[in-house]
């Protein structure tokens, strides 16, 4: 079995000795454009900025053979720093919009619309003059009673589309919500491989975060993008983000980016996660897809009151400022007829 760790054990001590101590070398913009490169330009960019990988860790203030220290004030400080292992779902659709979806069917239009020339008709009423020579031309006498109940036929369509519409949107709306519980249920519940303190412990996925050293195995689902530290025959399907069918072999000499989403087929590994949540491969794609996309607008929607609130805060100001100016103005001159009539 071919066997790839990383060399040179001394700078992973001295990395572990110094983990703790100072800020981070490494931003968060700096990790996320070197997650966007694949095989050798990853690898170049490794070697241009950081030597190695263990220089990479020792950037990130983490050991690659004891992992993170797990103190809560650097796990804290590193969430803050790089964001948390968690992408925002999509907010949920509102009832109303359900409703509105479900209203778009071709065939409810088409119903909708016969239904409102039904009841058009039905309500219409000919000129008496027009309305007996339509009766002798007929031979027949009107039934007065049917022309009265002739509404009845465009409210049925018209209630039969309300009762399609409203069940369509309630079921829509209970998938939804379960799914959503099911969803939330299940990350809860995900745990991961980490070395932390130098004991391997399991930890939940949203706890990951940027500088962990995890352990990958065959069937694990990778929860945030990182660097391959040593790896056994690993091999990663990423049919998930690129489409390729084909598994793609993780080596340090090769290619040592491993992603978000990815499925480990085969081997085993050690990997420096790099990049979490929205700010991992997954999460930027997810947000490009729109998922993150309501988040982001309502970020934009407070930045724009705040601006607006602050226009109106200056121009309240300088009212009152000229309010003032001419309060002033007028004062002094107040003051000058004043001083001329006594003259």
């Amino acid at each position: 079995m071919a066997s790839n760790s990383f060399r040179g054990s001394k700078r992973g001590r001295h990395a572990q000795a110094n983990h703790d101590v100072g800020d981070f070398n490494c931003s968060l913009k700096e990790l996320r454009s070197l997650m966007e490169l694949r095989g050798p330009e990853g690898i170049a960019r490794i070697q241009e900025c950081y030597g190695d990988v263990e220089g990479l860790c020792t950037r990130l203030r983490t050991s690659p053979i004891h992992g993170l220290g797990g103190h809560a004030d650097d796990i804290a400080r590193r969430k803050e720093e790089f964001g948390q292992n968690v992408i925002p779902p999509k907010k949920p659709k509102t009832f109303l919009q359900l409703v509105w979806e479900a209203l778009q069917d071709v065939t409810l239009i088409i119903l909708e619309v016969a239904a409102i020339i039904s009841l058009g008709l039905s309500f219409y009423r000919p000129p008496d003059a027009e309305r007996e020579n339509c009766g002798k031309a007929a031979g027949g006498v009107e039934d007065e009673g049917e022309a009265d109940a002739g509404w009845i036929e465009g409210a049925a369509i018209l209630l039969s589309v309300v009762c399609v519409v409203l069940v369509t949107a309630f079921n829509d709306w209970s998938k939804e919500k379960q799914f959503r519980g099911l969803q939330s249920r299940i990350e809860q519940e995900q745990k991961f491989t980490v070395v932390r303190g130098g004991q391997v412990v399991q930890v939940h996925v949203a706890e990951i975060v940027v500088g962990d050293v995890a352990q990958v195995k065959y069937g694990d689902l990778l929860p945030a993008d990182g660097v391959l530290i040593q790896g056994n025959d690993l091999k990663i399907d990423e049919s998930s983000l690129t489409g390729e069918s084909d598994h793609v072999k993780k080596t340090l000499d090769n290619d040592p980016m491993l992603l978000s989403g990815t499925h480990v087929m085969e081997g085993s590994g050690k990997i420096l996660i790099t990049a979490v949540g929205v700010n991992s491969q997954t999460g930027i794609i997810f947000t490009l897809l729109g998922a993150g996309e309501d988040e982001d607008d309502d970020e934009e929607e407070k930045a724009e009151k705040e601006r607006k609130k602050r226009e109106r805060e200056e121009k309240k100001k300088e009212k009152e400022r000229r309010k003032k100016e001419k309060k002033e103005k007028k004062d002094k001159k107040d003051k000058l007829d004043k001083k001329s009539m006594w003259n």
